[in-house]
C-alpha cells in the first residue's frame, strides 16, 4: 500500500498534469491521453480523473475495476498525441515502449507511475469523474 507521501513526491515530479491512462481488460489493453489527473486525497491517496463516456476507455475502466497512470515527462508530447488520437486497438501499442503494470501497462520513460483500484464515481455532464484509490506508486 502506498502513501500520501508517496503520492506528493510522485506529483510533484509532473508539473504538467499530461497523462496517459491504461487498463488491460482479458489481455486486451487499452489507452487514452488525459488532462484531468488531480489529487484529491493523502491520507488514504486519492487521485481522480475525467474520461468522456463515449471514450472506448469508459466501460473497460469500469470492468477492470482500476487503471494505470503514467506520468509523461515533457519529451513525451509524440506519446501524448498517439493516445490522444483513438488510434485502433491493433495499432495502439505498436512502436510504444511499455512494461507491465498491476492495472495495465505502464509507458517507459514516464517520471512516474500510479496504479489505482476504483473507488468511485461521480457523473459529470458527458463524462464520469473516477477515483482512484492509490495501491502503488513508482
Amino acid at each position: 500500500m502506498s502513501s500520501g507521501d508517496d503520492l506528493r513526491a510522485v506529483l510533484r515530479r509532473h508539473p504538467a498534469g499530461v497523462v496517459v491512462v491504461t487498463v488491460d481488460v482479458a489481455d486486451q489493453p487499452l489507452g487514452l491521453t488525459v488532462a484531468s489527473l488531480v489529487a484529491l486525497a493523502l491520507e488514504p491517496p486519492l487521485v481522480g480523473i475525467s474520461i468522456a463516456r463515449q471514450s472506448a476507455l469508459h466501460e473497460l475502466l469500469r470492468e477492470a475495476g482500476g487503471f494505470a497512470v503514467s506520468l509523461l515527462a515533457g519529451d513525451q508530447v509524440a506519446v501524448a498525441q498517439h493516445f490522444a488520437r483513438g488510434v485502433p486497438p491493433i495499432a495502439m501499442w505498436e512502436g510504444v515502449a511499455v512494461r507491465e503494470g498491476r492495472r495495465g501497462p505502464l509507458l517507459e520513460g514516464a517520471v512516474g507511475w500510479l496504479e489505482c483500484g476504483l473507488d468511485g464515481e461521480l457523473d459529470a455532464g458527458d463524462h464520469t469523474f473516477f477515483c482512484g484509490r492509490v495501491e502503488h506508486v513508482e
